[in-house]
């Protein structure tokens, strides 16, 4: 499965912006502040700037820069992906959850150990989810759980293939 770096650069640039602006927004996850200033630092090279200018900045103009740069790290490239769906898709993880029978509140797993869930069940709650939601959100998604968490979610692979 890929890593999460290689699905931030596969995300259309929109949904880059999205995931860049809920990673600076995020205040409470932990060591959030050292993949912030991993992402300043990767800015400052890039633009040149002073790790410091690049704090300042505003937000927006923070989340364009680092949307525009598709190699970031897996670690910034992790935390922008859940900050985006927690900000974004919470609706989705919830009902993919919900179609999994997997305990959650409001998308985030609340069970201590979850099984990995065979192919079969994937696939009928990718279907059910593809119904309501984007089918493109779905896959990234999916793509995000299979790159963060490659034990549980194994058996995507074979739901993902095109």
């Amino acid at each position: 499965m890929d890593r999460p770096a290689q699905v931030w650069k596969d995300m259309p640039i929109e949904k880059r912006v999205l995931a860049a602006e809920a990673f600076w927004l995020d205040r409470d996850s932990p060591e959030v502040d050292v993949q912030q200033m991993e992402a300043e630092a990767t800015l400052a090279r890039r633009l040149n700037f002073r790790a410091r200018s690049v704090h300042a900045l505003p937000i927006e103009r923070r989340a364009r820069h680092l949307a525009q740069i598709g190699d970031v790290g897996d670690t910034v490239a992790t935390r922008a992906l859940i900050a985006y769906h927690f900000s974004h898709q919470r609706p989705l993880m919830g009902a993919f959850l919900d179609a999994l029978g997997i305990p959650h509140d409001n998308g985030l797993i609340t069970a201590e150990d979850v099984s990995p869930p065979d192919e079969a069940r994937l696939s009928a709650a990718v279907a059910v989810v593809k119904s309501s939601f984007d089918p493109a959100d779905v896959d990234l998604y999916l793509r995000t759980l299979a790159a963060l968490d490659g034990g549980t979610w194994a058996n995507l692979a074979a739901v993902l293939k095109p």
